[in-house]
């Protein structure tokens, strides 16, 4: 496959849930609960696309979409030039041994009852079931020592590990089927410090070796910095800022970038004492109930009237920022 082509191209995909009120009555209708409102992107072979946002925003949900594990309501999924939205279960299944996902929780996302050595050879005897057990241990403990375990950890349980090494064991799950596409939901967020720049590194130097590309979700602007190439900011299920790393922390353009920014700590005591934090007045709207025109209207300190009329969609900043608002953001 060409690098100039997509692995992955998204178009205005929407994911609703429909919300029953349990305080309404039997015939009340359910409310609508728009938690991805039209995504955009695509995703090249050894890319790093960086999906970041507030709790609440969707970016789990729209991981899970890209999965078919919650089916996206409108939009386009394409896989290597397939569209995958509304395809079959037997087309999923064909895919799914080429798109992987590493979750949030390490201990959470593994099965207490299964050893290592069957947690990671799951997959593996799932798509290819015509390989024997010798084959498919001597492919465990190579994928193992791949990710810094051991041999002798083979027989161990999840339990028996800790929060670093449990999130190893699911990178192993993920990449025992030499998949193109790994989805990382947040895999660090649980972790300490140390241990968030140890995975990073993991994954950097897995993607170097292996072709990968990912597609990773955090909180954490500071962390994404790291590992991404390019960067999509999401507020409440809209994408307010699409760009190259270095143009969005170099330039931030939407206001809301520019207030996740100044919060990330400087390691210059100096520097950080006098630096400008901007804090965003209020909570996240709720996605059941969301605001006229621009999302992110109610909590924008340049907000005017006219971000109340209409929607802005993303257009090119001076930049190159791929920008959602209708002021002339500097």
């Amino acid at each position: 496959m060409s690098a100039n082509q997509p692995l992955l191209s998204v178009r205005d995909v929407k994911v609703e849930f429909q919300i029953k009120d349990a305080k309404g009555w039997p015939w009340t209708p359910p409310r609508s609960l728009k938690a991805v409102n039209g995504i955009s992107f695509d995703l090249y072979p050894g890319e790093t696309l960086g999906v970041v946002g507030e709790s609440g925003c969707g970016k789990s949900t729209l991981a899970r979409a890209l999965l078919n594990l919650n089916p996206a309501n409108s939009g386009s999924i394409r896989w290597l030039g397939n569209e995958m939205l509304g395809a079959p279960d037997a087309a999923w299944m064909a895919v799914r041994k080429d798109i992987q996902m590493i979750f949030q929780d390490p201990l959470a996302s593994l099965d207490p009852r299964m050893t290592v050595a069957q947690i990671i050879a799951e997959p593996l005897r799932t798509h290819h079931p015509e390989l024997g057990h010798d084959a498919v241990m001597s492919q465990v403990r190579a994928i193992m020592g791949r990710v810094g375990l051991t041999a002798q950890q083979i027989n161990r349980y999840p339990h028996e590990f800790s929060g670093g090494q449990c999130q190893r064991i699911g990178i192993a799950r993920a990449l025992i089927l030499q998949p193109k596409l790994i989805v990382c939901d947040e895999p660090v967020s649980a972790l300490d410090v140390s241990i968030q720049a140890q995975i990073i590194n993991l994954l950097k130097e897995l993607q170097k070796e292996l072709g990968l590309a990912l597609i990773f979700i955090a909180h954490d602007l500071a962390v994404v910095r790291h590992i991404s190439h390019r960067i999509m900011v999401m507020y409440l299920g809209r994408a307010m800022e699409f760009a190259d790393k270095h143009a969005l922390y170099d330039d931030p353009r939407h206001p809301y970038t520019q207030a996740l920014l100044s919060a990330i700590p400087i390691p210059d005591p100096d520097l950080e004492r006098h630096k400008v934090v901007q804090l965003l007045q209020g909570d996240l709207p709720s996605s059941m109930d969301p605001p006229s025109g621009c999302v992110f209207r109610t909590r924008c300190p340049k907000a005017v009237d006219q971000c109340a009329a209409s929607v802005p969609e993303l257009h090119t900043a001076a930049n190159g920022s791929q920008v959602a608002c209708i002021l002339d953001v500097t």
